[in-house]
């Protein structure tokens, strides 16, 4: 059997060298506010380790029982804690919540 040799076509617009000639992203991955971030998972941590599986049910209740109260600062908190666990339901309440208020 014989072997041939193919020459790749042009190394400086290879694929390989594209990738490598890309520049890289200049903002960081984790651009989040980190304190913020580290007391919302250490709250939700903490929430999660009280209620079990059930947490974020929980916390969507309390989230509703501030929202209906009137006390927004309280509502977001759980919201928050709520997100954290599940986002789907979180994603829910908040259109629940929103379409009530309008």
């Amino acid at each position: 059997m014989t072997i041939h040799f193919a020459a790749a076509r042009n190394a400086t617009n290879s694929p390989v060298a594209r990738v490598m000639k890309c520049p890289k992203s200049r903002r960081p991955a984790n651009d989040v506010d980190t304190a913020t971030s580290d007391l919302m998972l250490y709250a939700a941590l903490r929430h999660f380790s009280e209620y079990g599986l059930s947490a974020p049910q929980e916390a969507r209740a309390q989230a509703k029982a501030a929202f209906f109260a009137g006390d927004r600062k309280s509502y977001d908190w759980w919201l928050e804690i709520c997100r954290r666990l599940d986002k789907r339901m979180a994603r829910e309440l908040s259109s629940e919540t929103e379409s009530t208020r309008a």
